[in-house]
């Protein structure tokens, strides 16, 4: 199998991503886009067996993450900014489209995506974040009904606050934030199981067998995120609020192929947020993989692909 490719530097939107390309150049475009607190290293399950199988795979460190710039300032990280990114690393490499795939924030983005640039998205893999309808009111107001102010969004909104919690410890803190699914009933866990920075500063560590991510993975993660701190990867979601503002009035449906592969023990996506879709999205199917939690790149790498493959096979055959 093709092996996790080396980055390339590529400047768009007038900055400089880091870039992972693998697969023949001419076969039908995928663009990856990571989570927090991830890398496109992320990915590494994926990227070689979508090569394999004949796609130009496009797997870059989103703005303020791993090997990409940093700009400062949480106006650096709206959601226009971050859509504007990937539009002009397309430019850059010379693709008019590509079909999107998204995990967690990367899944904000990519859904974002096909309603700000549609023409740029020929179909989109949500990873466990489904596309949603606009809510009634900002986002940092629901998160607070539904964990109090110490739900981690909430303290995330708060300049230095998780940085100071986080920066220092990072080789714990991806021991901590890898770990393996929550058992029981997570609805019953809350608001706790929503306070991560509080959690953080209590965690001891854990037994490798219920860490979902080895050791020397997440030593790449660990020393990424020692060079760039972590005040630049959470600023994305510092701009929450703004990105529900500038939303108002956008079209949320959705005419290109979608696929949502949820993950029925993510207990902060789960699978039934997704049941929203069908009233968005035009053509879309939906997968879900059983006792999988949030990082589904690593916790079930077979099944992924598996459900990616055959949908693109199907959707976006590898050579157009």
């Amino acid at each position: 199998m093709t092996d996790f490719p080396p980055a390339r530097r590529i400047e768009t939107n007038g900055i400089t991503l880091s870039v992972h390309l693998a697969g023949p150049e001419d076969g039908q475009p995928l663009l990856l886009a990571h989570g927090w607190p991830e890398l496109a290293y992320s990915w590494k399950n994926q990227i070689g067996v979508l090569a394999d199988a004949g796609y130009r795979v496009i797997a870059p460190d989103v703005r303020g993450y791993g090997g990409s710039d940093c700009p400062p300032g949480t106006n650096a990280y709206d959601i226009d900014t971050l859509v504007a990114d990937l539009t002009g690393l397309l430019d850059a490499l010379g693709h008019e489209s590509a079909v999107w795939v998204g995990h967690d924030w990367g899944g904000i983005i990519v859904w974002h995506a096909a309603m700000l640039a549609p023409e740029r998205v020929a179909g989109v893999i949500g990873v466990n974040t489904p596309h949603l309808p606009r809510g009634a009111e900002p986002p940092t107001k629901s998160f607070r009904e539904l964990g109090g102010e110490d739900h981690y969004i909430l303290r995330f909104q708060e300049p230095g606050f998780a940085e100071s919690r986080f920066e220092g410890r990072e080789d714990d803190f991806f021991a901590f934030i890898f770990g393996s699914p929550i058992q029981g009933n997570p609805e019953d866990l809350y608001p706790d199981v929503t306070h991560i920075p509080k959690q953080f500063e209590r965690f001891e560590g854990r037994p490798e067998e219920k860490i979902v991510v080895g050791p020397e993975d997440r030593a790449v993660y660990a020393e990424a995120f020692r060079k760039t701190g972590f005040a630049s990867g959470i600023n994305l979601y510092r701009n929450m609020d703004a990105n529900w503002e500038r939303m108002g009035g956008v079209d949320h449906r959705l005419a290109m192929p979608c696929l949502m592969v949820s993950a029925e023990k993510d207990f902060m996506l789960p699978p039934k947020l997704a049941g929203w879709m069908p009233a968005l999205c035009r053509d879309v199917e939906f997968e879900v993989i059983e006792g999988c939690g949030h990082w589904t790149m690593w916790e079930a790498p077979e099944q992924l692909n598996a459900h990616m493959l055959g949908w693109l096979q199907r959707r976006f055959p590898a050579a157009g």
